[in-house]
């Protein structure tokens, strides 16, 4: 992670923001491939997917990636892309042979870093795990696996159309094929107990995956389960099964290092950490979204959400729907959203560097977040603490 000079942890005085900006060091910068089609759509999922019926476009739509990426080219000219992330949607429903004539393509267009982490999300369906030894041989080396639960009525509540033997199928031939995946599993699920939770962790890790992502299940606006809410466990029951989750993955040597994120020793994911630590993302396909550095600004981006309307205007040469400038009196909150996330903060010369202003712009609300005991502020580190982590918006809601 490059870094700005060393500043001082508390300057003098607390300084206004810059009508002009001058970012002297480029933030890292990751690209995110957007694939926005499933099988089936699941009824908790409010990502940008799309049934995808009989068959996908899948020529189409590697000539239309091909040619976003080509566009975009001149706002991250000279810079090294440090990691690729296909997302969705399902990007293993994708041909290996299509992954691999869009990495050949990044390569060639692109500066794509030599030891680059190429990170594919996949399903645990026979038919997608039967392609992991053509996407390890196309260049991807790390995969993500959807499993959301190795318990079959809690997959079928979920709106998946794996079970759970499929699940265990998958993550055995993703250890085979792959030295880092990562499992994601849910808990907080419909008529789901601690125990239940517990033995869906037990059971992830008798797999051997070297990063696990759990999250608690919500009900997010316009999604089938907001329409028709199935009864899910109270917050208190779920806040217990969040702590034995923590506590079980911690006796198994994964460091809890992001709010939703456990990995083994030097396994974390360096795409998201990129995010994490307000790093720059060129985001390419349907609904994709971008944040990049430039010399005096932010930009923001988001390609066309659906996918026709994304290759319609791919044809016309206008793949971006929106952008838009971040004002500079809004990066110091961007940032903190994302760096608070990170159970070991941030060193402080990350914040003038992300933002370019001087951190003595936050200087009472980091005192007062301290004073609450939920921020812990040193010259090397400022970090949330063990109740800042867990009451996350609350610590936010200071910097606002």
């Amino acid at each position: 992670m490059t870094m700005a000079r060393t500043i001082p942890i508390f300057p003098a005085s607390p300084a206004a923001p810059s009508a002009e900006l001058e970012f002297r060091v480029s933030p890292p910068l990751a690209l995110y491939v957007h694939v926005p089609w499933c099988v089936q759509k699941c009824p908790y999922c409010d990502f940008n997917s799309h049934e995808a019926g009989e068959t996908i476009p899948e020529r189409a739509y590697v000539d239309a990636l091909i040619a976003d990426l080509q566009s975009a080219l001149p706002l991250i000219w000279g810079r090294p892309v440090v990691s690729v992330f296909f997302g969705g949607g399902t990007p293993s429903l994708l041909s290996p042979a299509a992954i691999d004539e869009l990495l050949a393509a990044f390569r060639a267009l692109a500066m794509l870093a030599p030891d680059a982490e190429i990170t594919l999300e996949a399903n645990p369906g026979t038919v997608e795990a039967g392609k992991f030894a053509g996407f390890r041989a196309a260049g991807v080396n790390r995969l993500s696996l959807g499993i959301q639960s190795f318990n079959d009525a809690h997959l079928q509540a979920l709106g998946r159309i794996h079970d759970a033997e499929e699940a265990k199928r998958a993550a055995r031939l993703a250890s085979q094929h792959f030295d880092t995946f990562n499992l994601d599993l849910m808990y907080g699920l419909p008529g789901q107990t601690q125990a239940q939770a517990l033995a869906d962790i037990e059971t992830a890790l008798s797999l051997s995956p070297t990063h696990l992502s759990c999250y608690q299940l919500t009900l997010e606006p316009n999604t089938r389960f907001a329409a028709f809410p199935p009864e899910l466990p109270e917050g208190d029951v779920c806040a217990d099964m969040q702590e034995a989750i923590e506590a079980r993955l911690a006796v198994a040597g994964f460091s809890n290092y992001e709010t939703s994120a456990f990995a083994l020793p030097n396994r974390q994911c360096k795409h998201n950490l990129n995010y994490w630590f307000f790093g720059d993302y060129l985001g390419i396909g349907a609904g994709a979204h971008s944040k990049l550095t430039l010399h005096d600004r932010v930009l923001r981006q988001m390609r066309h959400k659906h996918p026709k309307a994304y290759l319609d205007n791919i044809r016309s040469g206008n793949a971006v729907q929106e952008h838009n400038e971040v004002a500079p009196a809004s990066l110091p909150f961007e940032f903190l959203m994302n760096a608070l996330r990170l159970a070991d903060g941030f060193h402080p010369s990350l914040f003038e560097a992300r933002t370019a202003q001087p951190l003595g712009r936050i200087l009472p609300q980091l005192k007062a977040a301290e004073a609450a005991g939920l921020l812990a502020v040193g010259p090397e580190k400022i970090a949330p603490t063990a109740k800042g982590r867990r009451f996350l918006n609350v610590l936010l809601e200071k910097f606002l």
